[in-house]
This record gives structure tokens, sequence and C-alpha cells, in this order.
């Protein structure tokens, strides 16, 4: 594994567990095999281990690790080497693998407030709210450009109602604004630009929603 050839040594530590279940080395074996299945590109298998690892052990002093690594699965999956010379933002592409990222991270945190992996999971919770809030705003702009108003409407006030402290709530005002003008809805078009102008003062709408720094530089 340090060797970095993950295959072989799975095959290992599903030997070492097989042979040994009830040895001394077979709850690490579990956890070392889960972390080679994360390090080979095996994400289906990564999480299916640690979650056998958390419903075989749910009070391992190791448990929290488990969790850990389960989230780090899902909030890299589908970032690939492409999309890290790609600079690919998780706003971007499909928000399960980031819904599922969170609820786990939150429920490492809020289970081992004091584990050593608890403020990376915290800081990972903060980029994926403001993933997901962002992701909801860039829905609502494909609605907004299709024409379909109501939809980009409704859109704009989930992503507000749902993550009302992101700095995607500034853009989501822009789209309600917008939104309710094309539809001739003055006047809630004027107080979404009131509600806009009150907390955003000479706030614009981005010219670019792609332009956004990665998740490695916001730490």
């Amino acid at each position: 594994m340090q060797d970095g050839s993950y295959e072989s040594a799975i095959k290992l530590f599903e030997k070492l567990e097989a042979r040994y279940p009830y040895g001394r080395y077979a709850q690490q074996a579990q956890l070392d095999a889960a972390y080679s299945y994360y390090k080979s590109g095996e994400a289906a298998l990564a999480v299916a281990a640690c979650d056998r690892f958390i419903r075989m052990h749910p009070n391992h002093r190791h448990v929290d690790y488990a969790y850990y690594l389960k989230g780090l699965v899902y909030f890299n999956e589908d970032l690939g080497l492409f999309g890290k010379f790609a600079r690919q933002d998780l706003a971007d592409r499909d928000p399960r693998a980031a819904r599922n990222a969170f609820d786990t991270f939150r429920e490492l945190v809020q289970r081992f407030p004091e584990s050593k992996y608890a403020n990376d999971s915290r800081l990972r919770l903060q980029y994926l709210v403001n993933s997901l809030a962002r992701h909801e705003v860039n829905v609502a702009r494909y609605y907004l450009r299709r024409g379909a108003y109501v939809a980009a409407v409704n859109r704009a006030k989930e992503t507000i109602a749902s993550f009302p402290r992101t700095p995607a709530v500034e853009q989501a005002l822009h789209v309600l604004v917008q939104g309710y003008g094309a539809m001739g809805m003055d006047t809630l078009r004027d107080d979404a630009q009131r509600i806009l102008d009150q907390n955003y003062p000479g706030s614009v709408a981005l010219a670019d929603p792609q332009a956004r720094r990665p998740w490695w530089q916001l730490w």
C-alpha cells in the first residue's frame, strides 16, 4: 500500500481478514482495504468497505476515520485527473456526490466533534454548502436563459430558503429580479430588487458564473 501497489494490497488485506477474521489485524486490514480502494479509483467499493466497517464496528476507536474516508470518496467522486487539471468546480457537476459527502461529513462532526478529522470535515462542509447553493443558482440561470421563468424563479427562491447564509443568495436575487421582470410581475421584481439593494449595495450579476476559484484555493 505504501508503495502504491493498491490492487496487490487489497488482495492481501482481504486474504488476511478471511484467514484471521478475529485476529488483531483484521479490523485494520478492513480500513486499509477501504483506503486502497479509494486510492485505486474504486469509489463504490471504497464506500461499501467503509459502510461495512461502520456497520460491523460502530464503537471502534477508528470508526471516525471510516466516516472521514467515506466522505472523501464522495467529495472527490468524478473529479479525477482531468477534473483536477481543468479546475472543475463541484457546483458544475451532478450534486448527488456533493450531497452524499455533506451528509457523511456532517454525521462525522455531529458524532465525533473532537475527532482529529472534525476540523477538516467542517471546512469541507462549508465548501459543500456553498457549492450546492451555487449549483441551484446555476440551474436557475439555465432556466432563465431558456425562458422558463417560473422554473427559474422557483429555483432561485429555493436557493434562498435552503442556503440563506451563502454567497449564492446574492445571485439568486438577481435571478428573481430578472425572472419577475421577464414575466411582467413588476411589484415582485421591485421587492426583489429592494431586498438585493438593502443586503448587497452596488451588487451586479456575475458576467461569467464559471469564473470561480476551485475549492483547494479557498482554504
